[in-house]
């Protein structure tokens, strides 16, 4: 554990890591891959002094996270205000089993991170949006039939800034007492993962309709 090291990192008092620090990451590479590996964030807020967490779809472009929605949702005509939000991302990656009830954990990779969101004007919400579509699968922004421009209007789209951010990442088996160490309980961890399944086509879709080579090369970017 190299507590000082970690600390010194932090982008700011508020993201830096107090309990378990050790397990701190703040490299933006390591907090990119984990945004990155994940399509579903959380999104924490307060609207008349009622906390709220919303799931939510996210992609990362350079230095920002984006999510969106529709123009009525209630949480998107708050935050395009500037109120401050938390914006999470978590994967499961496995259960790990103690020699001791107190020592059992989990396996993850978590990101934390704290701003403002503000709303994305038009030419930056459709090349947002695009870049989401096609991050699910290359080639699906031009494959599908393009929004009509009340579809636009009845989306928004805002993104935050990745400044005050921190990584939390749980990759091994905890320590345990030495008398543990010496017992005769097992001890050990089950990895998770994500498992991507074949394609099941629409049973409306209309004959001789082949399968585009998007959906044929597809791989879900949470699977390992």
């Amino acid at each position: 554990m190299n507590d000082t090291v970690n600390e010194a990192k932090a982008p700011s008092d508020k993201t830096r890591l107090r309990r378990y620090n050790w397990l701190a990451k703040y490299d933006r590479d390591t907090i990119n891959a984990i945004i990155d590996g994940g399509i579903v964030c959380q999104v924490g807020y307060v609207i008349d002094g009622m906390p709220y967490v919303t799931p939510t779809n996210h992609w990362r472009i350079d230095d920002y996270v984006y999510w969106h929605g529709s123009s009525a949702s209630r949480m998107l005509k708050a935050q395009q205000k500037g109120i401050p939000v938390c914006f999470t991302v978590t994967h499961l990656d496995g259960i790990v089993f103690s020699r001791a009830a107190f020592n059992h954990n989990i396996q993850y990779r978590s990101v934390m991170a704290f701003g403002d969101a503000e709303l994305c004007e038009e030419e930056v919400k459709r090349a947002a949006l695009a870049t989401f579509t096609d991050r699910l699968a290359p080639g699906l922004w031009d494959y599908a039939r393009p929004p009509a421009e009340q579809e636009w209007k009845a989306t928004k789209v805002l993104r935050m800034k990745l400044d005050e951010i921190s990584a939390k990442v749980s990759d091994s088996l905890p320590g345990e007492d030495d008398e543990d160490y010496a017992g005769d309980r097992w001890a050990g961890s089950i990895a998770l993962k994500t498992v991507q399944m074949d394609p099941v086509a629409d049973p409306k879709l209309r004959p001789g309709i082949e399968m585009p080579d998007f959906v044929k090369n597809f791989r879900y970017v949470g699977v390992k």
